[in-house]
């Protein structure tokens, strides 16, 4: 597999399998920094007499944010190719990565910021109905069957006989008679 474009590259199509192995990805990576700069960076700081608390009462430490602020980035493009890939094989657009993952955040904002609790309500369920739509769409579903715009099903059997297959007929070179020797007694005999 080309870890490149499958990790890096907005071309293309992904199945649900190779999605879920993304997520995994990500997430993995995303526990792996926390844990070690939670157990690394905290212990060197409280070595060194700082008095190092993860998480105050409004922010994380700003070494967090420095060191974390690489990892969101390339996370964010891999998340990002990875997704629009899965919506490719769906049939979708890239486009649909607004809706499903960037709607939400907005609309969590909003009903944070409404005053009203019963304007709240609806944009905070909306906002879990997109939530649950992109899981079930990205997550769940089959792509389309066959070829669509986006390129070949990811699941289509790869024909290895077709592939290997010598034909014979293309490797001929057909040469027009005048190519050869003339037609007269070419050959000469000693004793005549």
């Amino acid at each position: 597999m080309d870890w490149n474009w499958f990790l890096f590259s907005f071309e293309g199509r992904i199945n649900r399998a190779k999605f879920w192995l993304a997520a995994f990805i990500w997430f993995a990576t995303i526990f792996s920094f926390m844990t070690i700069f939670l157990f690394v960076v905290a212990g060197i700081l409280r070595a060194s007499g700082y008095d190092f608390h993860i998480v105050s009462t409004k922010t994380m430490h700003p070494a967090f944010y420095l060191l974390g602020s690489p990892l969101l980035i390339i996370g964010a493009w891999l998340f990002a190719a990875t997704a629009i890939k899965r919506l490719h094989d769906r049939g979708q657009s890239g486009w649909w990565i607004a809706p499903f993952f960037i709607a939400p955040g907005l609309l969590d904002k909003l009903s944070d910021w409404l005053d009203n609790p019963p304007l709240t309500l609806p944009v905070s369920a909306f906002s879990f109905g997109l939530s649950v739509w992109c899981f079930v769409e990205l997550f769940c579903l089959r792509g389309t069957k066959g070829p669509n715009r986006f390129g070949p099903d990811p699941l289509a059997p790869v024909s290895t006989h077709a592939a290997s297959r010598w034909d014979q007929q293309s490797e001929l070179e057909f040469v027009p008679h005048s190519a050869g020797p003339s037609p007269g007694p070419h050959v000469k005999r000693g004793h005549e």
